[in-house]
């Protein structure tokens, strides 16, 4: 398969290889929205692309290639990003098509609207020095070629405008000349020529629609077309073989759920089986969606979590319904009419017997409302409030659907009350939403069937589709909280007890029904929405160390992070912020008015008049004080707050307009006529003052770190930071999920907890510490090495970044009159994570060593004792060094020459 090829290449030539590809590309990434970070796999997919069209030898004309991708991994801001590259290359006019309306709608606001939070571009977009738009176009003809046209439509209008006579048709004769990029989403809907698994019709109609996408990509006489394909569900295994043999050479990269989850990206999904009455259960559901609401509101984090209610029926059947319930019809007009009537009667006495359920969610959730004083009136009053009708949403009515589909793109909108969903299947394909935590089952059925041969059970459709929907709600709802700043991965996979996990969890209800659940989990397992298996370690100190000495009186050394207030900040030099008057992108350029005339029915070029152009050089501050603050004050980082917190020494914003370390010192050449230059118009000299400051805000802005961690190490008992046992759920699938069997914890007294699950780095480590402890005794009195479970963290000189490392040792040194206490930091580090050259020089994680290598002569410590003296050191990354073993070799000389010399 080709994403094996672009594999095999990136093993040779380095882990970040792809991603340095997309770096590359500075103009495209800042044309992006910037709330939108573009993640470590965003750019290992969009360097794979600018790969294959720039570099690689066996490119296909026209391109076609695949993108299998997760459900929530972020494939709509590729699509944006390939827009603009495909401008860059000269692409005017692209097809966005899919087969649901609803994902046309939501596309088209991530691409049209700016005012949508999920927009995807930049407020103005730039491409080589021009502004462009982004339009959304019947057809082609008569375009502006200076904008991105964009046609938007379903697979089957597409088909049925090049294929049919009707009003406004399209012709593939029409695109004989005109280069076009197709883009087509949950693009498994395209592989019909290929896949017999549908019924007769579904066969048919598919058929047509990929052989008219075909005809488009090949319409082109240069061959100079493209076809981008994005889906999670690409099929790319052995028991499609059709499937495989059609994108060997075109999936380009595969970046699945089981990846998604194993790199924080998604929330942690868990069933909950409850046998009791179906209200009852739906009661359940309401109320820890009300709890976690409670969480978020005690952290200050904005959060409205919203629960699905998934019924099987839309309509009444024609035998019409039982007066008795029965659990495997739930219509869902039937099922919201109850709920509404749930919701108005609730009483305290319901959600007394809701408290008496033995759930260990249940639990934790009234236990939370008895400690925040939240009584059960208060409750019942809350819940009716939140889930009165209108703040219901339901989307199997005909009904407002427009309306509709604006709640649902938008539900993590702070003005969107909506807490509550009744559906039945609308929502299984491209509904892109973060804040869905609980999906609730209300009917209880299965459809698992025997395989052909009939020796395997096989989930049915039914459950697939519901699999389908769990991966949906799976995808992470971002907040951040202390210093957990990356708001989009998961924080408290190592602290399974912390308050805030609920707020990583989703919830999927259902009747007590163990085998559907089986069922369920195979599906989730094989889609890797969960992990096969998960193991759950508590971390314990050992107990014959808890009485030593060391562990009563020792301490651990940890710096903190400070607000950044620009204090070291005396010019603009020191914020790199330095502007090159001499540099010709500085050069401000005045409009000359020139002007040409030119008959058009006359061959030839227009008369006018050439004006001489001349460039002086100005002094910002010479154009006067009133106008630069004027354009200061334009500047959404102009006022004196926020100017203080870069340049934390100005006294003024007269002292930083005046002043020669500031912007008194900057000069600008300007290019004009010389009439231009003697007369300078007060709206140019505002323009000219507004060019400078803007630029220097903007380097200013980036350059600014707004943490930095203090060089002061201060005293913390060790048994303070490690008191707490840990709780681990550590998934199987994940390198982390290795005890260390062959190795005995008890007999290793340098080991100071129960056990220690790593990576098969971190086991090399303890092996290498382990054949060391011989030497280390013969100089150190006390030995003692504990795994850091997120017991501590130290925080980056430079920004503040904090930084978990995996283990601290510490050593007694026993031969000097002085007793030094040696404290160690310690991060093993894979082959992942090596750049380019097979070091971690240039890698993403490069940062975490030199704060290592720094510690050592940079820090100081803030506690002095008597006959006592304590050091610092961090060692650089071990590495097995099975790729270049001069890593090894490295840690082990500093190793030696810092502990053993």
């Amino acid at each position: 398969m080709l994403y094996d090829e672009f594999n095999s290449h990136k093993n040779f030539s380095g882990a970040d290889v792809f991603k340095n590809k997309a770096l590359e590309k500075p103009e495209v990434l800042k044309n992006l929205n910037p709330a939108f970070s573009v993640r470590e796999y965003q750019k290992e997919a969009l360097g794979r692309f600018y790969y294959y069209c720039e570099e690689y030898h066996q490119k296909q004309k026209p391109i076609h290639l695949m993108f299998n991708m997760a459900t929530g991994s972020g494939k709509t801001l590729i699509m944006a990003a390939n827009l603009l590259y495909f401008y860059q290359k000269g692409y005017r006019n692209f097809i966005f098509f899919t087969r649901l309306g609803n994902i046309i709608q939501k596309t088209k606001a991530n691409f049209l609207d700016p005012n949508s939070k999920k927009y995807l571009f930049a407020d103005k977009i730039t491409l080589g020095g021009q502004e462009i738009k982004i339009k959304e176009v019947d057809n082609f003809e008569g375009v502006n070629n200076d904008d991105i046209n964009i046609i938007f439509s379903t697979t089957a209008l597409l088909h049925s405008r090049f294929n049919f006579a009707r009003e406004n048709v399209l012709t593939y004769e029409d695109f004989d000349d005109k280069k076009i990029v197709l883009i087509a989403d949950e693009a498994h809907n395209l592989s019909a020529e290929t896949n017999n698994r549908h019924t007769q019709t579904e066969e048919e109609d598919r058929r047509n629609w990929e052989n008219t996408v075909m005809r488009i990509l090949n319409a082109n006489s240069q061959k100079e077309n493209a076809l981008l394909e994005f889906t999670a569900t690409a099929r790319l295994e052995q028991e499609y073989p059709e499937i495989l043999e059609k994108y060997k050479d075109k999936a380009i990269y595969r970046y699945d759920l089981k990846e998604y989850r194993l790199d924080g990206f998604s929330k942690d999904v868990r069933t909950l089986q409850i046998n009791a009455p179906i209200m009852e259960r739906v009661l359940s559901a309401v109320i820890i969606s009300q709890y976690r609401r409670k969480v978020a509101e005690k952290y200050k984090i904005a959060l409205k979590p919203v629960v699905m209610f998934k019924a099987n029926r839309v309509s009444i059947p024609k035998e019409g319904i039982s007066k008795e319930h029965n659990p495997q019809i739930v219509v869902s007009s039937i099922f919201k009419e109850a709920f509404h009537k749930l919701i108005s009667e609730l009483g305290e006495k319901h959600l007394k017997q809701q408290a008496v359920i033995k759930d260990v969610t249940l639990q934790k959730a009234f236990q939370f409302f008895n400690e925040q004083k939240i009584t059960l009136a208060d409750l019942v009053s809350e819940i009716k409030s939140d889930f009165a009708p209108e703040k219901c949403l339901t989307v199997d009515e005909d009904k407002d659907l427009e309306q509709k589909q604006i709640l649902l793109n938008s539900l993590e909108d702070q003005n969107n009350e909506i807490r509550a969903i009744f559906a039945t299947e609308k929502l299984n394909e491209g509904w892109d939403v973060l804040n869905l935590f609980d999906i609730v089952r209300l009917y209880d059925t299965r459809s698992e069937y025997k395989s052909k041969k009939g020796k395997e059970r096989k989930p049915g459709k039914t459950t697939v589709q519901e699999a389908q929907l769990i991966g949906r709600g799976a995808r992470y709802c971002p907040f951040t909280i202390g210093e957990f700043t990356d708001a989009y991965s998961r924080k408290f996979d190592n602290d399974q007890e912390n308050e805030l996990r609920i707020l990583e969890q989703l919830y999927y209800h259902s009747m007590h029904n163990p085998d559907y659940i089986s069922e369920l989990t195979k599906v989730l397992v094989k889609d890797g929405i969960v992990p096969e298996r998960t193991i759950k370690i508590e971390i314990k100190i050992k107990s014959d160390f808890k009485n030593s000495d060391f562990w009563k009186k020792g301490y651990i050394f940890l710096n903190s992070r400070k607000e950044n207030l620009g204090k070291d900040v005396f010019a603009l030099s020191d914020a790199k912020a330095e502007f090159d008057h001499n540099a010709e992108i500085n050069i401000f350029q005045l409009p000359t008015r020139e002007a040409i005339e030119k008959d058009l029915f006359v061959a030839g070029v227009g008369v006018g008049v050439k004006v001489k152009i001349e460039i002086r050089d100005y002094k910002i501050v010479d154009l006067g004080k009133h106008i630069v603050r004027t354009a200061l004050a334009k500047m959404p980082a102009g006022r004196f707050d926020d100017l203080k917190k870069i340049f934390g020494n100005i006294e003024s914003i007269s002292d930083f307009i005046s002043n020669e370390k500031y912007l008194g010192g900057i000069k600008i050449k300007v290019k004009g006529t010389s009439e231009q230059m003697e007369n300078l118009l007060q709206v140019e000299k505002l323009d000219i003052a507004g060019f400078v400051i803007d630029k220097v805000l903007e380097i200013a802005g980036k350059e600014r770190k707004e943490y930095y961690g203090t060089k002061e190490f201060k005293a913390h008992l060790i048994q303070k930071i490690f008191e707490n046992d840990k709780v681990l759920q550590l998934d199987s699938e994940s390198p982390r999920a290795q005890n260390m069997r062959d190795f005995d914890f008890t007999t290793r007294e340098w080991l100071a907890q129960n056990e220690i699950w790593g990576t098969s780095e971190e086991e090399s480590f303890l092996r290498f510490i382990d054949e060391a402890v011989t030497k280390l005794k013969k100089k150190y009195q006390d030995i003692a090495l504990l795994r850091n479970e997120q017991f501590f963290k130290i925080y980056n000189f430079g920004d503040g970044e904090p930084f978990y490392p995996d283990f601290v040792l510490f050593l007694t040194d026993k031969k000097t009159k002085q007793e030094v206490m040696y404290q160690i930091f310690v991060e093993p580090k894979g082959d992942q994570f090596l750049d380019a050259q097979n070091t971690f020089e240039q890698s993403k994680e490069s940062w975490k060593q030199k704060l290592l290598i720094e510690i050592e002569k940079n820090h100081t410590v803030d506690l002095k004792l008597e006959n006592k003296d304590f050091r610092l050191i961090g060692l650089p990354f071990f590495n097995e060094g099975q790729v270049n073993n001069a890593l090894r070799e490295k840690f082990e000389e500093v190793f030696e020459r810092q502990l053993l010399s």
